[in-house]
């Protein structure tokens, strides 16, 4: 009987990562997802997925310090072992994230230092020190941002590292392609969550805003992006590769 796949994902206690965690199970995948504080909603999250007939583990993890990735990775390859008996798991899902929302003139410091930690520093050693346990023939998609094609005032700390996100997984794409690690990035664009302090989703003139620039008519929800990433996952998309695919409804065409 072949082993189902093994997807880890990101910030998956809530909002998008929640939303792929279980659009991968239902597609078959189990499932290792982090959390870096919410226990209680990562272990609810654990208990949806098995419910719908997958194995899950929540593990903790910060990824905006990267000292910690080390004993992540070792938990990791602890939790493969006693969980699934593998060595390894198939796809990487690089979600975790937070919002800053100031002018280029209002940001600071520290709010810069935490975008670089979280968005780009943490995506980059993160997969780093999982690279040994992701298995050859696997997947990794980074989670960009709708930000980096179009420009909104107050957004430019946060935008500039999802841009760089962009540049890193082509170049991940280059390195990993001889292992045949195939790594794409989603772009979502406005979603209805909590991100950002819920704005797209409780602010309703925010809400109105960007569905009228919105080809589809009204803002995103957290199942169109869930379902684009497991798709992207899917065995029939093997050789999607090295490509960044928005999923925004069409904003601002």
């Amino acid at each position: 009987m072949n082993q189902a796949p093994i997807t880890l994902v990101t910030g998956g206690s809530r909002g998008l990562g929640k939303n792929t965690a279980l659009h991968l199970a239902r597609q078959g995948s189990d499932v290792i997802l982090t959390y870096r504080s919410a226990r209680a909603e990562a272990d609810a999250v654990v208990a949806e997925i098995e419910g719908l007939g997958r194995r899950a583990v929540a593990l903790q993890l910060d990824v905006a310090k990267s000292a910690g990735f080390g004993d992540f990775a070792a938990q990791v390859r602890q939790q493969l072992a006693t969980v699934w008996q593998r060595e390894s798991f198939d796809a990487l899902v690089n979600n975790a994230g937070a919002g800053a929302h100031a002018s280029l003139m209002e940001t600071t410091e520290a709010q810069f230092d935490d975008m670089v930690n979280i968005h780009l520093k943490g995506v980059f050693f993160l997969t780093q020190q999982l690279l040994p346990l992701l298995a050859d023939g696997g997947r990794i998609v980074n989670i960009s941002s709708g930000l980096t094609r179009f420009a909104l005032p107050g957004y430019g700390a946060y935008a500039a590292m999802k841009g760089a996100i962009e540049v890193l997984s082509k170049y991940m794409a280059k390195e990993l392609g001889a292992r045949g690690i195939a790594v794409n990035v989603v772009a979502p664009g406005a979603i209805a969550t909590d991100f950002g302090g819920g704005a797209v989703r409780d602010n309703a003139q925010l809400n109105q805003f960007v569905a009228s620039q919105t080809a589809l008519g009204r803002v995103g929800l957290p199942d169109d992006i869930g379902g684009v990433i497991a798709s992207l996952l899917a065995p029939a998309n093997r050789w999607i590769n090295a490509q960044r695919i928005e999923a925004s409804g069409g904003m601002f065409l």
